[in-house]
């Protein structure tokens, strides 16, 4: 006869057993539902200039303001294991030395929530081009679909070197990392893996870094940066976070 120490222990034994073996299902049913992402990026103007790119920067250096055009289709990273996409641009360039690999910086980024998600002030809204507001409720696109057009970039490319002006071979490219609600994280596949077909374009024509004040003088609002959704970000050009009224 069994003490109750033991009946409990063998209870959770095997409702341990259970909760394993669903959730290693859940985690695998993710890998055979099909993917078929599509994206286009387009350069739609590049500045280089030189001053301080953030508050905090303690001397001048040279910095990149990149804006552009973006289309997406993700719609198929969203399966009923997804609880959020987080999106990123990078613009990825040759380095100084032929030895070094290339640099990598982002551009923009947004968190793309799943309809299950429990709301956060972070998730992404895509901006409505006829109207200021923004409500979660009313959603312009399916999610993981996204028009931008002349989007400005949430973050200034700058470099070790503190120099960027005349570097050539820049591309900016797409790239994911899928937050699951069960398994394991997943990043931006290029090539057919199973039942997932690798990201279809996701890259820009290649560019370069003009020389500083070669095409136009430009303004500090033209320079200025994508505030995102988010109640507690930095002031483009302040020196305190911006909070939200109470």
């Amino acid at each position: 006869m069994h003490s109750a120490l033991v009946r409990l222990q063998n209870v959770f034994g095997f409702f341990t057993t259970v909760a394993f073996t669903v959730a290693a299902v859940i985690a695998l049913s993710s890998f055979i539902t099909p993917q078929s992402p599509s994206a286009s990026v387009r350069l739609r103007n590049v500045q280089v200039v030189k001053g301080r790119p953030h508050y905090y920067s303690m001397k001048k250096e040279e910095y990149a303001h990149v804006k552009f055009d973006l289309d997406t289709d993700l719609t198929t990273l969203f399966n009923w294991n997804t609880k959020q996409v987080f999106l990123y641009l990078k613009a990825i360039y040759p380095s100084t030395r032929a030895s070094e690999p290339p640099s990598e910086a982002i551009i923009w980024d947004a968190i793309l929530a799943s309809s299950t998600a429990p709301w956060h002030q972070n998730h992404y809204i895509h901006p409505d081009p006829k109207s200021k507001s923004k409500t979660v409720e009313d959603l312009l696109y399916p999610r993981g679909e996204l028009h931008l057009d002349t989007q400005r970039p949430k973050y200034q490319i700058t470099d070790i070197t503190g120099k960027l002006q005349n570097r050539t071979d820049v591309v900016l490219e797409l790239g994911w990392n899928v937050q699951p609600w069960v398994g394991a994280l997943t990043w931006t596949n290029w090539e057919k893996l199973g039942a997932w077909q690798g990201l279809k374009g996701g890259k820009s024509e290649t560019f370069e870094f003009p020389t500083i004040g070669a095409k136009m003088v430009v303004s500090k609002k033209e320079l200025e940066t994508e505030k995102g959704g988010e109640g507690y970000r930095l002031e483009v050009g302040g020196e305190a976070p911006r909070r939200k009224n109470a």
